[in-house]
This record gives structure tokens, sequence and C-alpha cells, in this order.
């Protein structure tokens, strides 16, 4: 392989060799130090992060199925970000209560396969490696999901991941098959060139668009997600509700803004009709939960909602305002994921009542969930207000004015419940409150780059520059 071949494939090549060296830690690191596999894969995959922002150029490899460019590589640079902060996140967790079962290691290499397969699905240059990519981002998950093995409903929580992962794969391979009927082709650029509007084409575009939504939990296709989420582990619900999140917006829009842009006059009414009832699905679901992972849930579901918006817009501008806006979401989703998994690894609790109180015992884990939830509520100066309103824009320059007046709606109502997370620990109090627990490094560190984020990224605009002029590749 030439050189240029391995700068272009950095992200793979270095995410695959920190795999396979701790693979070789746990061969042989003795056991009594088994604990440090934490510390060197955390270690190894922040190295992986910042090499990541090493520049590269745009290339082309095996015959076209693997591609990146400026966009492809911010955007995987924007996932190691995430997942990083989620194994300073996790490091407690897995310290506490993995390793002392001995699947530390196969925790970090299903988690590393997993963001292995959302670096080829994103690169893909045709159906086929995006395929390969997708099974390999979503199969590790599941396996992860079912984690803890003596919880009942961790167990639970895999097999409804793997069935409904097995029926969205099913459905879009079954999709991809009539694209590839109409076109002659499997790799995009000749798609593009080949593609009509003919009503097998449109059928195949629908599912494949089908199976897509189940990993981003768009409605009707969210049926899994609250209870894969209270079942899962903490750090792999937030795992889903992010970085596999992301990843599938990601992929979603390049090949609509490419591939599909002769069926915009199609797909821009469906994504109309699904963005309005993921929107009001999901924050008016959350209203009546009292678990805080399935509460983030339907959060998460209600954000992918507004992600829609800059989908829909189908330009430019709704490509710059997509990977911001996701940008945005891991931070302040992985801000609150962490600041519940704190409590939960420390004390057990996860209902909402249980955060009575909170600010009295432990005011910093209070302050930042209130900015987490105000970002992801859109409330300024925090980040999440300029990712909605860019997004609101994107769809107001297309003319989508009563999507954004219904998108508008959708931010009170999520401000309601946000708020009644926020109303319970500063201005509730408990006989029995969560006492007070200071926490280890690596989840301060974690939790301090959140918050970092949130608060930095809404002011500093030459980022958002940055991304739009980046976002023309695919326009």
């Amino acid at each position: 392989m030439e050189l240029s071949s391995f700068l272009s494939m950095r992200h793979e090549i270095l995410l695959l060799a920190i795999t396979l060296l701790v693979l070789i830690g746990e061969i042989f690191i003795p056991e009594n130090k088994k604990h440090s596999i934490v510390h060197m894969a955390i270690f190894l995959f922040g190295i992986h992060t910042i090499t990541g922002f090493l520049p590269t150029v745009e290339t082309s490899l095996f015959g076209g199925m693997f591609r990146t460019n400026g966009m492809i590589h911010f955007f995987k640079n924007v996932l190691n970000i995430g997942v990083f902060i989620l194994l300073l996140q996790s490091a407690d967790w897995l310290q506490e209560k993995v390793m002392v079962q001995n699947k530390g290691t196969e925790f970090f290499i299903l988690l590393f396969s997993s963001l292995l397969g959302m670096y080829f699905m994103i690169s893909s240059g045709d159906f086929l490696m995006f395929y390969l990519g997708l099974e390999l981002s979503t199969l590790p998950v599941a396996a992860l999901a079912a984690y803890e093995t003596t919880n009942r409903k961790s167990s639970e929580a895999g097999i409804k991941l793997i069935l409904s992962s097995a029926l969205a794969s099913g459905v879009s391979l079954f999709g991809i098959s009539m694209l590839y009927a109409t076109s002659g082709s499997i790799y995009f650029n000749d798609i593009i060139e080949m593609i009509t509007s003919t009503d097998l084409t449109i059928l195949g575009m629908i599912l494949f668009f089908a199976g897509l939504a189940f990993k981003i939990s768009l409605v009707p296709f969210h049926f899994w997600t609250a209870d894969v989420y209270e079942g899962a582990p903490i750090s792999i619900a937030s795992y889903l509700s992010v970085i596999s999140k992301g990843a599938a917006v990601f992929i979603l829009m390049i090949l609509l803004f490419t591939v599909m842009k002769p069926l915009m006059h199609v797909w821009e009414n469906m994504i109309y009709v699904i963005a309005v009832l993921t929107m009001f699905i999901g924050n008016l679901f959350a209203l009546r939960q009292q678990n805080m992972k399935r509460f983030l849930a339907f959060s998460s579901i209600a954000q992918a909602g507004f992600i829609l918006l800059g989908l829909i817009a189908g330009n430019q501008l709704g490509t710059a305002t997509i990977v911001y806006f996701v940008l945005i979401y891991i931070f302040s989703n992985l801000a609150a994921f962490g600041v519940v998994q704190a409590i939960s690894l420390q004390t057990g609790k996860e209902n909402i009542k249980d955060y009575e109180g909170l600010y009295r015992t432990n005011p910093n884990l209070s302050l930042v969930m209130m900015l987490a939830l105000f970002s992801l509520a859109g409330i300024p100066p925090v980040a999440g207000f300029f990712g909605k309103f860019f997004l609101f824009t994107a769809a107001a320059s297309e003319g989508y004015y009563l999507l954004v007046f219904l998108a508008v709606v959708n931010v009170t109502i999520s401000l309601y419940y946000y708020l009644i997370v926020v109303r319970a620990m500063f201005l509730r109090k408990s006989d029995n409150p969560i006492p007070f627990f200071k926490n280890k490094v690596y989840m301060r560190l974690g939790l301090l780059i959140t918050v970092i984020g949130i608060l930095v990224l809404g002011l500093y605009s030459p980022l958002y520059d940055y991304i739009y002029n980046l976002s023309g590749i695919f326009n």
C-alpha cells in the first residue's frame, strides 16, 4: 500500500492497530494487572483522536468502493471525539463492574469494531461497502447492549436490538437490490447518472431510507429505542444515542444529497411528514417518563426529528447545519448521559425523582446536567440554541415555514420536560437525597470536555464557517 493510500485510510488502519494491541495486552498482561488495559485503551484512542486531525487529501480506493474527502475526514474526527469522551466516562464502570468479570478487553474490541464499521460506512463509494460497514457497526453493539449478563433487562435489550437491526438491514438490503435493478450498478457515481423516477426506484429508495431510519430512531421506526436504552449499560445507551445515530445521519445525508438528489421531489415530502411525527411523538412521550434513560431515549428521538429540518433543505446550508448540530448534540447528550452514569454507578438510582435535592449535595453534577439539558432544549447562550437556530434557518431558506413553526412548538414542549429535571435538582427537597460523592479523574475529565464543548461551540463561529466551506463537496 502506497503512503498516500495509508494516509487516506489513517483512521481505519490506526483503529484496527489499537484493537489488535488491546487484544495482545489481554494475552500478555498478568491477571493482577488487567485493570491497566482500561488505561492503555483510553491512552491509545486519545492518540488516535489527535492524529485524526492531521490533514488528508481527497482520494478514492479499491475501484471507488472507499472514498474520503475533507468533510468525511472531519466527521470521523467528530465520532472520535464522542467515543473518546464516552471511554473517559465509562472508565470507572469498566474498572469496578466489568474488569472484575474479565470482560474488559471484549468491551473495547466490540466498541472499536463497531466504530470501524462506521468509518467504512461513511467512506463507502458503493452499496456493498456501505452494507458491510452497516453490519460491522451494528452487530457488536447488539452484544454490548446485552453486556450485563446478570441483568435480565440487558439481555432483553440485546435481543430487541439484534432483531430490530436484522429487520432494518433486510429492508435496507431489499431497497438496495431494487436500486441495483433499475440502475445496473451498485456504485454511487454510476447510480447518480442512471437514476430516474420510476416506481421501482422510488420503492427502493423508500425501503433503503426505512432501514437507516431504524438506526436514527425516526418515527415509526423508533419502538425499540426506549426499551434498549433502559436495558443496556448506560455507556452503550449513550453510544447508540450519539455515535451510532450520528454516523447514520451522516451517510443518509450524503446519499440523499448526491445519489438520491434526482428523487428529491419524493423524499422531501416523506421527510416532512416523518420530521413532524418524530418531533411530536418523541417530545410527548418524554413528558411521561420517570426513568432517566428512557427520558433521554425519547429526547434523542425528538432531536432526530429536528435534524431532519436540515436534511429537508437539501443544500449546502442544510449539510453544514446537520454536521454542526450533530457535533453540538454529541457534547450535550454525552454530558447528560455522563451525569446519569456517575450517579447510577455510585447509588444505582436512575429515576428523575431520585434527583430531587441533587444541587444541595452534588452542585457540580447538577450544573453539568443543567447545561446539558439547556443545550438540548435550545436555550441561549449555550451551543444547542445555535444548532437549532441554524437548522430552522436551513428549513426556512427553502420555504418550509409551517415546518419551522411546528419545530418551534416542539422546542416549547421539550423545554417543559427538560425543566422538570432541572426543577427536581434545584428546587425540590428530598428526605433521602443522593449523598455527596466525588468522581474519579476520568469521569471528571470527560464531563469537563463536554462542558467546554457546550459553552464554546455556540460562540465559536469560525468552526461553523469551516464546516460550511467543507459541506460544498456534497452540493
